[in-house]
């Protein structure tokens, strides 16, 4: 079909519904075709260097999960190195190296999606939709890896190799998983996929044949073939620029502003507190001489109800008439929701005067942390 854009005429097509020539990718405002949150790695709430990396947590780069067992240790760093059109990339480095992995050994990189954003891509049925994921990657260890997406509702798998040919190179890679008549994905707030890139895999993961058609979840043909970026202190690898879509054919990479990423993110992962500054987070009153209630408005509505956590004693400083209080309850939020929590702190170290407002900061070096991570 030809179409007119500011007088340039282009063609589109094709299947699914996605648009695939050049010009009109970059012309026409294409919304959310995204599904990856951060996949140009611009946001790093947490840190944007983490070391001593061994086991499964979310430590720099705000989506992606490092998930690994027994293999090797890891810094990993929200890097500057990256390919043109792009800032910042998601670095692993190994950092202490095991050449000899385990049979229950694994390093993976992986983002998780909603149920019931995904709806629209109709798995389980007969008209189930293809999805494509692009990305640039590079690492020093050419060869075979392993990117997986994996249906959570229904224990399936899909797993594809791609090959880095070129050491040191950044590389662009497209891979599309076809359309799954099975499994319908539950249409909730939950984990329903998630897409990985595999680093390591012992031989429980790699002793089958590559799923690379849907099927059962099995987790001998997960990660066949897979390289051992673990073996040496030389190894690292970077990944930006990832783009999951709908349909048979990649498109141009869908840059949001940074505005819009980290509130995508703001979603999962929340965090006041400044090494440099106070913060404030919330005002309230003296409901008792050694205790203070407060509303904590959250910046936007998260997933879930978050769990809150503190850094440490003595992370707040209560205001109220002409002095300051620091408290040292390291356990102080109750009635939380998606929205907001309540201050409740009992450990108030010097006594203030009940009925009278008080202003709250979090004191320098400090933070807050709410997590709704699927």
């Amino acid at each position: 079909m030809s179409v007119t854009i500011n007088g340039s005429t282009g063609v589109s097509l094709v299947q699914d519904g996605v648009i695939v020539t050049a010009d009109m990718a970059s012309s026409v405002p294409l919304g959310t075709k995204n599904l990856i949150i951060n996949g140009a790695m611009q946001i790093s709430q947490r840190a944007t260097t983490s070391t001593g990396i061994t086991e499964i947590g979310y430590y720099t780069v705000d989506r992606w999960n490092n998930s690994m067992l027994t293999a090797g240790t890891w810094t990993s760093t929200q890097d500057t190195d990256a390919p043109d059109g792009f800032g910042s990339s998601l670095k692993m480095q190994c950092t202490t190296a095991n050449a000899s992995l385990s049979a229950g050994s694994y390093n993976n990189i992986t983002t998780r999606f909603e149920g019931q954003n995904l709806q629209y891509l109709k798995k389980g049925t007969i008209d189930s939709k293809s999805l494509t994921v692009s990305f640039w990657v590079k690492s020093n260890k050419t060869g075979t890896y392993v990117a997986e997406m994996q249906d959570f509702n229904n224990s399936r798998i899909n797993s594809q190799s791609f090959t880095i040919d070129t050491a040191s190179t950044w590389e662009k890679k497209t891979i599309t998983y076809i359309g799954d008549t099975s499994g319908a994905l539950t249409n909730d707030n939950n984990q329903s996929l998630n897409w990985k890139i595999w680093l390591a895999a012992g031989t429980t993961f790699t002793s089958g044949t590559l799923a690379t058609s849907w099927e059962a979840y099995d987790n001998a043909n997960r990660a066949v073939g897979q390289v051992n970026l673990a073996d040496s202190t030389d190894n690292y690898i970077n990944i930006t620029g990832v783009q999951l879509e709908l349909g048979s054919t990649a498109t141009p990479f869908e840059h949001r502003s940074y505005g819009q990423e980290l509130a995508l993110c703001q979603r999962y992962y929340q965090q006041y507190g400044s090494s440099g500054t106070t913060t404030a987070i919330g005002a309230g009153v003296w409901f008792s001489t050694t205790q203070v209630l407060a509303l904590f408005p959250f910046i936007r509505e998260m997933r879930t109800a978050p769990t809150m956590t503190v850094s440490g004693a003595n992370w707040c400083q209560l205001y109220r008439v002409g002095t300051s209080s620091v408290s040292n309850d390291t356990t102080p939020f109750d009635s939380i929701g998606a929205t907001s929590a309540r201050i409740n702190n009992n450990g108030v170290v010097v006594a203030g005067v009940a009925g009278q407002g008080c202003f709250i900061q979090i004191q320098v070096g400090y933070f807050a942390y709410l997590n709704a991570e699927l």
